[in-house]
C-alpha cells in the first residue's frame, strides 16, 4: 500500500556538470535527506525532472533523452535505491515530467534533434517535433534555425571531423563529420559529401536544414516561448506519446512513482488530450497535478482528469490575504511618481495588451507566421471540402480570403492574441471566451471584419490554426506579463509573481476564504506552493517586500531620500530594484561580496527583461554599467545605513507574516508543498539565485533541538516580534529560522495524524470579535461527516498587518470562541476551551495551531 499524500517537499537535483566545483545532488545526496524529512513531517519527496537533461543544467527542464533517467543524478539504480529507501522510512516519491519540449541548444547532445538534421523528414524522428515543412517557411521547406550571428555569415561554415568524446556515449563511437559554424556543430547528411575537403558552401546546400540570421525571425520548428534551444514535441501523436512516456511507464509498474506534476502542458497542441491518456498510464489513484496558470477569475476545467495545478493560485491568495489593502493609494502615488503609471488594474491591463502585442510582434513573430499561413490553409482546406455543396460553407467566402491581405491578416491575429486574457481559451470551461473576444474586436474594429472573418472560420475547421492560436495565446501571455510586466510594475512588486494578479492589491477575507471553500470542495487535492523553482522572490522576501504596504508613508519617504542620495539611472528602475534590494538585506546590515554578486546578477536580469533601456539580445552596456555601479552605491555608500534602520522596521512584521502563511498553507485545503531550505527563513530571488545549495545540516541539528534551546529561542523571538528586547541580530536570525521549521514540522506532523480531515475533510472560516478582529485570520479544518462545529479537530490562526497591529496597541479585548472541548496548541503546549483571548494565544508565536484535545 503506497503512502497517502499529505504534503511534498520540493528538491532541486543537479549533476556535477551544473556547479563549478563539480558539487552534485542527485539520488544518493537526496536519499541522505530521508530520515531528516521523515521527522520533518514530509509525507513525499517531490523531485524536479529525473530524466537525462544538459549535462549543465541546474533545473533539469532541458531534457535531452526522456527515455533515461539521468546517469548524472544516479541513473535509474540510482532511482530505486532512493525509491526503495523512500518507501523504508514511510515516504514516497512524486516525479516532475516535461512532456511540452525537449532541449536542442547542443543539437548533437540530442539524439533526436541530430537524426532530423542528418536526415530531415526521412528521419524516423521527423514526428516527434512540430515542425514546419512547408515551402512557405521563410527557409525554402527546409528546418530553419536562428544560428547566424550576422547576415551572409554562411561564409564561415567549415567542413570538421568531431572526435567521439564530443558526442553523447554511443551516438558517434568513431566520432563523425560535421558542418561547423565556429563553436556550433550540425550533421551531414549520408551521400552530401565525399570528403572533408568539399567545398563547405556546397555540402551545405544539400542538408535538411537552414542556418539563418538569427535577426530574421525564421525559426521552423515550434519552441517553448521564445526559448530557441527548447523544441516542442508533438505529444498529441500516439506513437510519440509512447515512445516519450515508455520509461515514465516502466517507473509506474515497477512502482517508484506516487505521483507526476506536469510541467507548463499549455504548450501541447491538445493538453486535455495528452492529460487523458497520462491519467490512463498512470492509473486513477496516482496523484497527478499541472502547471496551469490561472487567471483570477478563470476556473480550472472539472473535465480534466488531474487532481489539480501546482499551486499558483494558492500562492496569490497566501500572499494577499496579509497585505495591507489600505495602502492602495499611497503606492499608487509613489510609483506615479517614480515611474510614471499608478500600476493599478486599468494600468496593469493596458500595458500587458500593449506588451503582448509588442512580444507578438517581435520575439513571436515567426510563431506568429506560421499561424497565419494556418489559418490559410484551413480556410483554403474548408473551402475545398465543402466546395460542391450547395449550401453556404462555413469557411470564408473567396472574396474574404482574397482581399485580406498576410500583413493585414497578421496584424488581426496579433491583435486577437494580445486581447485573450487567459493562456489558453480552447479548454472546454472558457468556450465563449474566444467568439466573446472576436466579437466585441469586430464592433470596436469595424476594418477588421474581413480578417476576423478568416480567423474564425479557420478556427472552425478544428484543424491546425485553431490549436497553434492556443499555443501561441499562452507563450504571448507568459513573456509579455510574466517576463516584461512584472519586471517593469513597481506599486507593490511582492505582488508580481506568476499567476499574480497585482493590479487587484490583496484579497480581502471574504473572497480568501471563499476560494479556500472552493478548494476543498473541487480540489482537495491540488497542490498548494508558497515558493517554487521558478518563482521570482521566495516566499520569505515577498513577506518581508508585503510589509510595505503597513509602512508606506516611511517607504515612499524613503525612497524620496535614497534617489536623492544615490540617483539611479532612471527613477523606475530603481523603485523597482529597491524593493528587491529591501526584500535581501541583511538585517544586521552586514553586506558581503556574495550579496554584492547575487544583486549583480538580478539586477541585470530585471533591466533586461523589462527590456526598457537594455534586453537579451541589444544588451547596452553602458547603462546596464550604470545600474550596477548604482546598486554598489545602495550597498556601501550613504543610503545603506537608512536601509539597514529601515529593515530592521520591518523585519519582525515580515518573520509574522511568513509564519502565518506557512500556518495557514499548511491547515488549508490542497497538499501543500515546502520548496527545498524553506522550512528556514531564506531572503532569495528568482533563479539561479532560489536553486543554492540547502545546508541541510543546520536544518537537521535545529530540529533536534526541539526541546530545549530551541524553546527558549522561541521565547527570545516573541520578545523581539513584540517590541521588547530580543536577542542579538545572529540569535535572531536563529530564532526565526527555528521558529519556521517549528511551525513547519508541526503542521507537517499532524496532516499525517489527521490525514483524512486535511484531503476530504471540511474547511469553515474562523473570525475573532474585538477591537482587533480584523488582524486575525483563522480557518478549521473537521470530519467530513458531523455537524460542525461539532466535527472541527483542527484550528489554525494567524496574525495580519502585524505592524499596523504593534502601533495600535496590541489585541485589546480581541477573543476567538473555540468549539466545545478542550484545544491543544501544537506549538506551545498550551490549552485553551471556550472563549480564549488572542493575545494569550499569541504569547510566544504571532501564530497557533490548536488540536481538539478531549471533550468537555
Amino acid at each position: 500500500m503506497r503512502q497517502p499524500i499529505t504534503s511534498t517537499y520540493r528538491l532541486q537535483l543537479r549533476g556535477p556538470g551544473a556547479d563549478p566545483s563539480g558539487r552534485a545532488f542527485g539520488f544518493a545526496e537526496a536519499a541522505e535527506l530521508i530520515p531528516y524529512l521523515r521527522t520533518l513531517g514530509v509525507s513525499h519527496l517531490y523531485l524536479s525532472p529525473i530524466f537525462t537533461a544538459m549535462p549543465d543544467s541546474n533545473h533539469g527542464y532541458d531534457v535531452l533523452d526522456p527515455t533515461e533517467v539521468s546517469p548524472q543524478l544516479g541513473g535509474i539504480e540510482g532511482l530505486r535505491a532512493l525509491a526503495a529507501a523512500a518507501k523504508e522510512a514511510g515516504l514516497g516519491l512524486i516525479a516532475d515530467i516535461v512532456p511540452n519540449h525537449v532541449g536542442v541548444e547542443v543539437p548533437r547532445y540530442n539524439r533526436w534533434w541530430w537524426d532530423v538534421l542528418k536526415r530531415g523528414q526521412e528521419s524516423e524522428y521527423a514526428s516527434f517535433f512540430d515542425i514546419d515543412w512547408h515551402e512557405d517557411n521563410g527557409a525554402g521547406g527546409k528546418l530553419g534555425m536562428p544560428v547566424l550571428g550576422k547576415e551572409g555569415d554562411e561564409t564561415q561554415l567549415r567542413l570538421v571531423h568531431l572526435p567521439a568524446d564530443e558526442f553523447p556515449v554511443g551516438l558517434a563511437p568513431e566520432g563523425e563529420d560535421v558542418l561547423a559554424y565556429f563553436d556550433n556543430y550540425f550533421p551531414l547528411a549520408p551521400g552530401s559529401y565525399d570528403s572533408l575537403e568539399d567545398d563547405p558552401q556546397e555540402v551545405y546546400a544539400r542538408q535538411a536544414y537552414r542556418l539563418m540570421f538569427w535577426r530574421d525571425g525564421v525559426i521552423s520548428y515550434r519552441r517553448f516561448f521564445s526559448v530557441n534551444g527548447l523544441a516542442g514535441v508533438r505529444q498529441e501523436d500516439p506513437l510519440v506519446f509512447e515512445h516519450t512516456h515508455r520509461l515514465l511507464r516502466q517507473l509506474i509498474a515497477e512502482d517508484l512513482l506516487d505521483g507526476v506534476r506536469v510541467d507548463h502542458p499549455d504548450g501541447l497542441t491538445d493538453p486535455f488530450g495528452y492529460l487523458s491518456r497520462l491519467r490512463d498510464l498512470v492509473g486513477p489513484d496516482r496523484w497527478l497535478v499541472v502547471e496551469k496558470i490561472l487567471e483570477v477569475d478563470e476556473p480550472l476545467d472539472p473535465r480534466l482528469r488531474v487532481d489539480g495545478t501546482t499551486g499558483y493560485d494558492a500562492m496569490r491568495e497566501l500572499d494577499g490575504i496579509f497585505l495591507n489593502r489600505s495602502a492602495e493609494d499611497t503606492l499608487s502615488m509613489l510609483a506615479l511618481q517614480q515611474s510614471g503609471s499608478t500600476w493599478d488594474d486599468e494600468a496593469i491591463a493596458a500595458s500587458a495588451q500593449q506588451l503582448k502585442r509588442d512580444v507578438a510582434s517581435s520575439e513571436l513573430a515567426a510563431e506568429v507566421r506560421r499561424l497565419v499561413r494556418a489559418i490559410r490553409r484551413d480556410n483554403f482546406s474548408a473551402a475545398s471540402a465543402v466546395s460542391a455543396q450547395p449550401v453556404q460553407s462555413a469557411a470564408a467566402d473567396s472574396d474574404t480570403r482574397d482581399t485580406v491581405s498576410d500583413e493585414e491578416l497578421a496584424a488581426t491575429v496579433i491583435e486577437l492574441v494580445a486581447a485573450m486574457p487567459v493562456y489558453r481559451a480552447d479548454y472546454r470551461s472558457l468556450s465563449r471566451i474566444t467568439s466573446t473576444v472576436i466579437a466585441e474586436m469586430s464592433k470596436r474594429f469595424p476594418s477588421r471584419r474581413g480578417a476576423l472573418d478568416l480567423i474564425a472560420s479557420a478556427f472552425l475547421a478544428s484543424g491546425e490554426a485553431k490549436n497553434r492560436f492556443a499555443q501561441v495565446c499562452g507563450a504571448v501571455m507568459a513573456k509579455g506579463v510574466e517576463d516584461t510586466l512584472f519586471y517593469r510594475a513597481s506599486r507593490l512588486v511582492a505582488l508580481q509573481e506568476v499567476g499574480g494578479a497585482p493590479g487587484r492589491f490583496g484579497v480581502g477575507a471574504a473572497e480568501f476564504h471563499l476560494l479556500q471553500h472552493e478548494r476543498a470542495s473541487l480540489w482537495p487535492q491540488a497542490m498548494t506552493s508558497l515558493s517554487t523553482h521558478d518563482t521570482k522572490r521566495s516566499e520569505d522576501t515577498r513577506a518581508r517586500m508585503l510589509e510595505l504596504a503597513e509602512v508606506a508613508n516611511d517607504f515612499a519617504e524613503l525612497v524620496r531620500q535614497v534617489m536623492a542620495m544615490v540617483p539611479p539611472p532612471d527613477a523606475a528602475t530603481g523603485h523597482f530594484l529597491l524593493q528587491n534590494i529591501l526584500g535581501v538585506w541583511p538585517y544586521n546590515g552586514e553586506i558581503t561580496d556574495a550579496l554584492q554578486a547575487r544583486l549583480h546578477a538580478y539586477a541585470l536580469k530585471a533591466v533586461r527583461e523589462a527590456a526598457l533601456h537594455t534586453t537579451w539580445f541589444d544588451q547596452n552596456e553602458r547603462y546596464e554599467h550604470r545600474v550596477i555601479d548604482w546598486v554598489d552605491a545602495v550597498l556601501y555608500g550613504p543610503a545603506a545605513a537608512k536601509l539597514t534602520e529601515f529593515v530592521q522596521q520591518l523585519h519582525p512584521g515580515a518573520v509574522q507574516v511568513s509564519l502565518g502563511r506557512k500556518l495557514l498553507q499548511l491547515v488549508g485545503p490542497g497538499i501543500p508543498d515546502t520548496y527545498q531550505g524553506q522550512e528556514f527563513m531564506q531572503l532569495t530571488l528568482v533563479d539561479p539565485d532560489n536553486r543554492a545549495f540547502v545546508d541541510y545540516t543546520a536544518r537537521t541539528q535545529a530540529l533536534q533541538q526541539y526541546d530545549g534551546a530551541r524553546a527558549e529561542t522561541a521565547f527570545s523571538l516573541a520578545r523581539f516580534l513584540y517590541g521588547e528586547q530580543g536577542p542579538s541580530p545572529e540569535a535572531l536570525a536563529d530564532a526565526a529560522d527555528w521558529a519556521k521549521q517549528c511551525v513547519t514540522a508541526e503542521g507537517l506532523r499532524l496532516r499525517k495524524e489527521l490525514a483524512e480531515v486535511f484531503q476530504s475533510g471540511t474547511y469553515r472560516a474562523v473570525f475573532a470579535t474585538g477591537e482587533a478582529k480584523h488582524h486575525l485570520v483563522g480557518m478549521a479544518r473537521g470530519h467530513a461527516t458531523g455537524e460542525a462545529p461539532e466535527n472541527t479537530e483542527v484550528i489554525g490562526l494567524a496574525t495580519r498587518e502585524p505592524l499596523k497591529l504593534a502601533r495600535t496597541g496590541g489585541w485589546g479585548d480581541t477573543s476567538v470562541a473555540l468549539p466545545p472541548g478542550v484545544w491543544l496548541d501544537r506549538m506551545t503546549g498550551t490549552t485553551y476551551s471556550g472563549t480564549a483571548e488572542v493575545a494569550q494565544l499569541f504569547a510566544t508565536l504571532p501564530v497557533a495551531l490548536l488540536v481538539r484535545a478531549e471533550s468537555e
